[in-house]
Parts: C-alpha cells; structure tokens; sequence
C-alpha cells in the first residue's frame, strides 16, 4: 500500500475507536455512579431478604445499571465495562462464599455467562441506537444546508443582477438621466443592497444554529415585552409606511431565549409581510402565555398562502410568483427556514396556515421553563 493509503485508513481506524471508544472524565464518573448505585441497592436488597431469594433481583438491577450508563455516555466503552463490572461485583459480593470470586458453583458459570451476554448485547445495542439518532440528526442538518444552499444562489443571484444593470445604467447613461431617474435607479441599488445584507445576517444566523435540534445559544430569561418592542421598532424604521399593531400580555412574561435570535426571527416574519402583500395591508403582533409555553403570532389580512405552497413553506424553498405583490426578486424561503432553525435549536415549534377571514397566519412557540 502507498504511504497516503496507509495514513487514510490508519486515520479511519483511528477515528473509528475514537467514536466507540471515547474517554471522557465525566462519562467515567456516571459510569462509577450508576455502578455505586446499583450496588448499594443491591446490599439493601439482600438485607431486607435473607438468603439467596434476592439472587435474580440483583443481576436485574447490574443489567439495568449497564443500560442507563450505556444511555447516558459516550460509545461501547462505559455500557460494556458496566456490564462486565456487574458481572463480577455479583460473583464478588453476592455469592457464596462472600468478597471472593467463585465460578464453581454448580450452574453459576452458565448463569454467569448468560448474564454477561444480556448485559453487553444491551449496552451495545444502545449505544447503536444512539448512534443511528446522531446520523438522523446529521441527515437532517445537512438535509437544512442543502436547502439553504439552493435558495441561496436563487436568492443572491437575482439582487445583484439587478444591482449590476442599475449601476451599469448610471454609469453609461449619466449624462442623459434625469435627477429623478437617477434617485430611483439609486433607490434600487440601496433596496436590493439592504435585501443582500439581510440574507448575510440570515447566512450567518445558520452557523450560530447547530441543526434542528440542539444550538450554542446563549439564552437567559428575558421580557417578552421588550423583545417584540426592538423588533417592531427595527421594522418600522425600515417600513415607515406599513401599518403594524402589537399586543403583549398585561403581567410580565420571561422567557428563556437568545434574544438576538429571536428578535430577528420577529423582524424576518414581518418583512414576509411587507414583501409579500399589497401596502395597505395590516400587520399584526401579539404574543401570549399558553399553557407552559409563550406563544408568537404574525398575521396580515393580505390573500393568504396557496395550500400547495403551505405545506412545503418551511423547506427553504418557497418562491413567489411572478403576479404576487412587492417586489418579484424577493423569496420568503431562506429566511423561513432559519426562522423555523431558530425556533427549533430552542425547544419550540412553528407553524403557518391561513386564516379563514383572509390572510396568513405564523405562530411559533418557546418554553417558559428549560428542560
């Protein structure tokens, strides 16, 4: 073999340990612990049960003790050691004769032996299924990549052609353009200019969010009240002519949140309302308690959302119309998209449907109190 092919699969069989293998200082103290518990449990159990009625009992509690510590760490390593451990703490502690190892005993070996069988086939199995959960929740991040990738050159390439031909416009027509020709091309060039900039605060949005499920989020209790105020604020400033109400509860409502994220998740669902209806169209705000979570909700009186686009309107995909209102090389898919990452990496739910009286209604969900 090459040298190069040596060092790639020596590199494989490397990280192949690595993941089954791991060593982490905290996954050895859980793996102490579930043990100590397991044993504890099992001397009060013969204590309160003299003679060797408690034998079953006790190889059901070391099995069980193995298949949480498998649970809870990291690879094969802690459930398998957990496994043999109880084995042998059995045979040490709990059989005859006492704080000695016998495997004498007529049938213990057997027992023994199908006890370490049960034990390890657990321990392994569940870190399988551990390990099938982290592909899935790979698959699935990568599954979000992709998606943002293929709205991404949509959504990049159209403003700047845009962007080019006014530029290219102002520059080989100067002398013959009118003042107010050139403030609209100019007007242009600034609109599609913020548009870019919101996309790159999107862009970077994703690489704060680790996936569906799980982010390196900095969240702390914050005002519901206050957060919803910025962002209405940030959105007025941008949309002077829109009209927009909002609505929060009377008592003070904290939720754990990053509230960077959060607002921006805010800001995104109002723009869709600027860009996607016509500009008499009203805008509404409120947020609510429900039950153990705090409720968000955006809706306009516009047209609505097609059933058709609905249900694939938070893929990274959705794309207007040609005859929809604002302006035709606006999408509303990339920014959904994070939007639902976001609400996502914080344990909460989003959802979209149309009003029955007209219009499109976005709702996404938080917990009050973390897991």
């Amino acid at each position: 073999m090459r040298q190069g092919e040596v060092i790639f699969v020596a590199n494989r069989i490397s990280g192949f340990f690595k993941r089954c293998f791991p060593v982490s200082a905290g996954d050895c103290l859980k793996t102490l612990f579930g043990l100590f518990l397991a044993t504890a449990s099992c001397i009060i159990l013969r204590e309160l049960n003299p003679g060797d009625d408690y034998m079953a009992a006790v190889q059901v509690i070391y099995v069980l003790a193995a298949f949480m510590i498998a649970r809870f760490t990291q690879g094969f390593l802690y459930g398998t050691f957990a496994a043999v451990a109880g084995v042998l703490l059995t045979n040490f502690i709990f059989t005859y004769p006492y704080w000695a190892f016998n495997f004498t005993l007529p049938g213990y070996p057997v027992t023994i032996l199908c006890a370490l069988i049960v034990s390890v086939t657990t321990s392994t199995m569940t870190a399988r299924i551990k390990e099938q959960g982290q592909l899935q929740l790979e698959a699935e991040r990568e599954k979000m990549r992709s998606n943002l990738l293929r709205a991404v050159s949509h959504d990049l390439r159209t403003p700047l052609t845009s962007i080019l031909g006014a530029s290219s416009a102002i520059l080989e027509n100067d002398s013959v353009l009118t003042a107010k020709e050139r403030l609209t091309l100019l007007g242009e060039i600034h609109e599609d200019a913020e548009w870019l900039v919101g996309m790159v605060e999107n862009l970077l949005t994703v690489t704060r969010v680790d996936g569906a499920v799980g982010a390196n989020l900095n969240k702390v209790p914050e005002a519901a009240e206050e957060v919803v105020a910025e962002a209405v604020s940030k959105f007025r400033k941008r949309f002077p002519e829109r009209v927009i109400s909002a609505s929060v509860p009377d008592d003070l409502l904290m939720v754990p949140m990053d509230a960077m994220l959060i607002k921006q998740v805010i800001i995104n669902l109002l723009e869709n309302v600027a860009f996607h209806t016509p500009p008499d169209t009203r805008a509404r705000l409120t947020v609510s308690r429900q039950g153990k979570n705090a409720q968000f909700c955006v809706s306009d009186n516009g047209a609505g959302i097609s059933p058709e686009r609905l249900a694939h309107i938070f893929d990274g995909m959705f794309q207007r119309d040609r005859e929809d209102h604002a302006d035709a090389h606006h999408s509303m898919g990339i920014g959904l998209s994070v939007c639902n990452s976001i609400v996502k990496a914080h344990g909460g739910t989003m959802e979209a449907r149309n009003v029955p009286g007209g219009g499109a209604e976005f709702t996404f969900r938080l917990p009050l109190e973390e897991e």
